[in-house]
């Protein structure tokens, strides 16, 4: 059976696919804080689905917590056949105005801990010739976002080195997907302290599993990127690139301001 590893595994995204690939009888490695919670999913999809499946601790917003995580798959012998990097942190607000240290963390999380886990289990895909990574990335990526501007900035991050990946891998093998979720059904909008006035007009129409879906089979296909929301948000993603800049900004400003 192939094995894959998947940050932030203990709700949301990282769930579900955690949950889909242990029905297409993948092994497991999953990463997140919550014991209780990752104790409790792995002896769910152990008893469901007979496989394997390895719990890791880890804070991944602390430094060489990725290098951590690389460690204990050594050391238990795994090799990984599918990383995800999934984990990810946000924060709505004004930046002059809002906790540095919490910043810092998102930027560790979300942008570090990533390149740090490419950065190690990369090469020895290469070596195999096999392999495929999925990072997880945001509808935020396309356009900066005022109030959540570092979050987004760390998204559009993902997406241009993930799309530069898929470029340099594809010799060797190894196969890199981008997805870009738009609103789903999650608490990311109550971790970061989403004002409830903005976060109920935030249309959250797909579900995580339907991302995972659709990611899978992007990577089936050896897409470079995938877009996992509604015609309408996938379009208006697209056409913000052709709006004026200051046009856009002004839009967004208004739009996100609480």
């Amino acid at each position: 059976m192939p094995t894959a590893l998947i940050t932030g595994a203990s709700s949301g995204i990282g769930k579900a696919f955690a949950q889909e690939l242990a029905a297409r009888k993948t092994n497991l490695v999953l990463v997140a804080r919550s014991e209780e919670k990752l104790s409790q999913l792995a002896k769910e999809l152990q008893e469901e689905h007979k496989i394997q499946v390895d719990v890791i601790l880890k804070d991944l917003t602390e430094p060489n917590a990725a290098c951590a995580v690389f460690e204990a798959t050594k050391a238990k012998g795994l090799t990984i056949d599918l990383l995800i990097n999934n984990a990810g942190l946000g924060y709505y607000g004004d930046f002059a105005e809002s906790d540095g240290e919490r910043q810092i963390k998102i930027v560790q999380l979300n942008v570090l801990a990533l390149v740090d886990l490419t950065h190690k289990f990369l090469p020895l895909m290469r070596q195999r010739r096999s392999g495929s990574i999925i990072n997880v990335s945001s509808i935020t990526a396309f356009q900066p976002i005022p109030y959540l501007s570092v979050y987004a900035a760390t998204k559009a991050f993902i997406l241009s080195f993930s799309e530069a990946l898929w470029a340099e891998n594809r010799q060797y093998g190894v196969c890199i997907l981008v997805t870009c979720p738009g609103p789903i059904e999650t608490n990311f909008f109550t971790e970061a302290n989403f004002p409830p006035a903005l976060a109920s007009t935030t249309e959250k129409g797909y579900s995580s599993e339907k991302v995972v879906w659709e990611s899978l089979e992007a990577l089936e296909k050896g897409y470079p990127t995938v877009i996992s929301s509604d015609t309408t948000t996938q379009m208006r993603s697209k056409l913000s690139r052709l709006v004026p800049r200051k046009l856009l900004l002004n839009m967004l400003a208004k739009h996100f301001k609480a």
